[in-house]
């Protein structure tokens, strides 16, 4: 009896239930960062006055999505179920649905961030081409979507993990996606005006990709450490852009004085 107490769900209205959506909320948050600057770098190609609709849009997708999995979470737990074993050099393998969608999602993400880099590499006139060549708001939207998928699953799982009621996590859900909108903007914003900035969480995205191709594999990465090492570039370019405009020669800020006769 004493067993089956301890392994009782807490109440929904309780302590331990309000430091788990506390947790979960900043881990959703942590787990969303790499959403906001997938959705940043796509809404970028966007006219100015569509790029708004496509931040918010794009975040709505995801916690509607993030829900939708929570409601079908018997289904996701099918979906580590193996249905494809094979052996090569000696080396047993098998792979789940999951498996199959993180591996897809891998190799969308770096087709996406090769392909924006190489539009950078190759100058603003053949990124205005590329950009012209029917970016609409709905492509951008269907895009976030496919890469939402794909980042859901391992929310989803991590969430199931740290709380015992449905309500509690879709909450944490909830209130996550609302405080990433109200930094989506500036730093999409900030993103497009600092070019360094684009080209580092373009290879952001490309480790992400690797990443999940990785764990497709079966191989786990904690992500923590990825997320350190961005955190670190992120400061040291900004020491880089601080450093760039104290060295700025004076008189290129001031305007050039005619000479007098």
């Amino acid at each position: 009896a004493t067993t089956g107490a301890a392994d009782a769900a807490p109440a929904l209205f309780s302590v331990e239930s309000a430091l788990a959506l506390l947790a979960l909320t900043v881990l959703e948050i942590v787990l969303g960062i790499d959403n906001i600057v997938f959705i940043a770098v796509l809404a970028g190609r966007l006219p100015e006055q569509q790029r708004k609709r496509a931040w918010r849009l794009g975040l709505l997708a995801a916690m509607c999505m993030r829900i939708g999995l929570l409601l079908v979470i018997g289904w996701i737990a099918r979906m580590t179920t193996p249905w494809l074993e094979f052996s090569l050099a000696g080396r047993a393998f098998a792979f789940s649905w999951r498996d199959v969608i993180l591996l897809l999602g891998g190799l969308f993400l770096i087709w996406k961030s090769t392909h924006e880099i190489h539009g950078k590499l190759e100058g603003a006139a053949n990124e205005q081409k590329a950009s012209a060549a029917g970016t609409t708001l709905m492509a951008v939207v269907l895009q976030i979507m496919v890469v939402d998928l794909v980042f859901s699953l391992d929310s989803v799982v991590t969430a199931v993990g740290m709380a015992r009621h449905i309500e509690v996590m879709i909450v944490a859900i909830i209130v996550s996606v609302g405080i990433m909108m109200l930094f989506a903007r500036p730093v999409g914003e900030f993103i497009e005006r600092h070019p360094t900035m684009k080209m580092l969480a373009l290879a952001f995205l490309l480790l992400i990709g690797v990443l999940l191709m990785v764990e497709g594999f079966g191989v786990h990465v904690n992500k923590g450490y990825v997320y350190f090492a961005m955190a670190f570039s992120f400061v040291v370019e900004l020491l880089n852009m601080r450093l760039r405009r104290v060295s700025t020669p004076v008189h290129l800020h001031q305007p050039q004085m005619p000479d007098a006769d």
